[in-house]
C-alpha cells in the first residue's frame, strides 16, 4: 500500500512533463517556457514551478474550456509580439512546443489545430543578402589589416 500512495504521489503533472524530456538542457528551456507562461496568467507565482504545473493540470483537466482560453490568450499576446518584432515566430512556436507537451503529459484535452492554425508561419531562412560596394569600400576603410585582407579575398573571389 506504501508502494501505491508513493507512485501516485510522484506521478503528477509536473513528474510527468520532466520525465517526457530526455535532454536537462531541453527540460531546461520548457520550464522556462512553462514559467513565462504561468507568470502571464499570475497563476500562483509565489508557489514553485512544480506545484504551479500541478495546479495548472488540476483545473485544466477539470475545466478543458478554461486551460484552451488560457492558452490562447497567451498565444494571442505572444504573436502581437512576434508581429511587432520583439520575438521570432520561431520563439512563438517553441511556447506552443512546451505547452503542448505538457498538456498531452497532464492528459489535459486541448484542440491543437484550433491553436496552431492562428499562428505566424515560421521563415526558416536566413535573411543574407551580398554587401553593397558602399559597404565593402567602409569595410576598406577600417584601419585593421586583417579586415583588409578579408575584403580583398572575397572582392577576388
Amino acid at each position: 500500500m506504501k508502494i501505491l500512495e508513493q507512485t501516485l504521489e510522484e506521478s503528477n503533472a509536473y513528474s510527468l512533463f520532466v520525465y517526457a524530456i530526455r535532454s536537462q538542457v531541453t527540460r531546461d528551456y520548457y520550464l522556462r517556457r512553462l514559467r513565462i507562461f504561468f507568470n502571464f496568467l499570475d497563476l500562483k507565482s509565489e508557489q514553485t514551478i512544480e506545484e504551479r504545473c500541478n495546479y495548472f493540470a488540476d483545473k485544466g483537466t477539470s475545466d478543458p474550456n478554461w486551460a484552451f482560453n488560457c492558452i490562447v490568450r497567451f498565444l494571442q499576446y505572444q504573436k502581437e509580439r512576434v508581429e511587432k518584432e520583439e520575438i521570432t515566430g520561431a520563439t512563438l512556436r517553441n511556447f506552443i512546443k512546451a505547452i503542448k507537451l505538457f498538456c498531452e503529459m497532464s492528459d489535459i484535452p486541448i484542440q491543437w489545430k484550433k491553436i496552431t492554425r492562428g499562428q505566424p508561419k515560421i521563415r526558416r531562412h536566413a535573411d543574407d543578402r551580398a554587401p553593397t560596394i558602399e559597404e565593402i569600400q567602409q569595410l576598406c576603410e577600417y584601419p585593421d589589416r586583417r579586415i583588409k585582407g578579408i575584403v580583398y579575398t572575397m572582392a577576388s573571389s
